[in-house]
């Protein structure tokens, strides 16, 4: 159905939607190109949040070098949207632009669009076809299409050990297991998600600041900690460079408690945000707290770095979508393990299924996926 030419263009697409990659969130990351007399004549990603789409941005780019796209074809990574948002719907620029075809990778899994951004375009009479690259488009979004089809983000747990499986001494020391290319490529996974979470335990032992420092971008992670207690230090360094776009909020059990009510009041003083959902055992509700991050706080990717304790309830829970691990190349013996979990029988256990490995320098980056 597709032509080697389609490929090559809806490639470019791609490309083009991977720089929208640290950008766009929680809005998809999606490319165009607009193609006539097989030359792009225009093309664009999209940006950030209340900014123009990618197709906008092509048909922009096209305008600005004097190109007219009547006639031409359109690949687009995604679906163009017919609702309006916090921009107008692009299947109405598309529509007055007058491209004789459009080619779409993937339907929108939002379902106010979801198949009727390409019934409005064959309505016109242009030409529609969506299918092309697809897997690729999806693995892009994998967040995004998360939160639309399961109401929950994409979660992804980073942790970096030995080859022993140990991620710090036994006295909680862990800087640095790998070397400066692992932890840079680390920051590149950080620096694509909308919120990074993290236990209060490794704020206490660790001080991190999980921001994004070694690649650059115009956004960074919200900084989510789950303390039950409200135990975080007023001095963390976690609670610096609180903005409206990237701020941190602190989940607890419970603000019933007179003592933990004063906490929260130091900590939202500081414009950091406590909000408590407790289980049925007086800790934090993990499934819970990722339905909210989805659904009331719009995030379509969560990493999850953190310690041996929450790293094992984050499994054992079934919140995990996806493993990001760093092997460095020695043992450390006596030492912390990756995560608190048991398996009673084989036949109960989690299998992964892996989807990637790469070396950087001499650390080894294995990605799974749940089978």
């Amino acid at each position: 159905m597709y032509s080697a030419v389609d490929y090559q263009f809806m490639s470019e697409a791609l490309a083009e939607a991977q720089n929208a990659l640290y950008l766009s969130n929680p809005n998809p990351r999606v490319g165009c190109v607009i193609v006539k007399d097989g030359k792009i004549i225009g093309r664009g990603f999209t940006q950030q949040v209340g900014g123009p789409h990618a197709e906008i941005q092509a048909l922009a780019d096209a305008k600005s070098q004097g190109n007219d796209p009547a006639g031409a074809t359109i690949y687009v990574t995604l679906e163009p949207c017919s609702h309006t948002g916090r921009t107008p719907p692009c299947v109405d620029a598309l529509v007055a632009a007058k491209p004789v075809k459009v080619i779409a990778a993937m339907l929108d899994p939002n379902p106010l669009v979801s198949g009727s951004g390409l019934e409005k375009l064959q309505a016109v009479g242009i030409e529609v076809q969506c299918g092309l690259m697809e897997s690729e488009a999806q693995t892009l979004n994998r967040g995004f299409i998360s939160r639309m089809t399961r109401g929950l983000p994409w979660v992804r747990m980073k942790i970096a050990a030995s080859l022993d499986g140990k991620t710090a001494l036994p006295d909680g020391r862990s800087q640095w297991i790998t070397g400066p290319l692992a932890r840079a490529d680390g920051h590149h996974w950080r620096a694509q998600v909308c919120a990074i979470v993290t236990g209060v335990g490794t704020v206490k032992e660790d001080d991190p600041s999980l921001n994004v420092r070694d690649v650059l971008t115009q956004r960074q992670p919200w900084r989510v900690i789950v303390d039950s207690k409200l135990e975080t230090p007023l001095a963390a360094k976690i609670l610096n460079n609180v903005t409206a776009s990237s701020g941190v909020i602190i989940v607890c059990a419970s603000l019933n408690n007179p003592g933990i009510q004063e906490k929260a009041k130091a900590f939202q003083e500081r414009g950091i945000e406590v909000v408590a959902m407790a289980n049925a055992f007086g800790k934090v509700d993990l499934p819970k707290l990722f339905s909210y991050l989805a659904k009331e706080r719009g995030m379509n990717e969560v990493h999850i770095e953190s310690g041996f304790k929450l790293n094992g309830s984050m499994l054992r829970e079934d919140c995990v979508d996806e493993l990001l691990l760093y092997y460095a190349p020695f043992f450390m013996g006596e030492g912390i393990g990756m995560a608190n979990v048991s398996t009673p029988s084989l036949d109960l256990r989690q299998d992964w299924r892996m989807i990637d490995q790469c070396l950087f320098g001499p650390d080894l980056r294995l990605r799974y996926i749940k089978n």
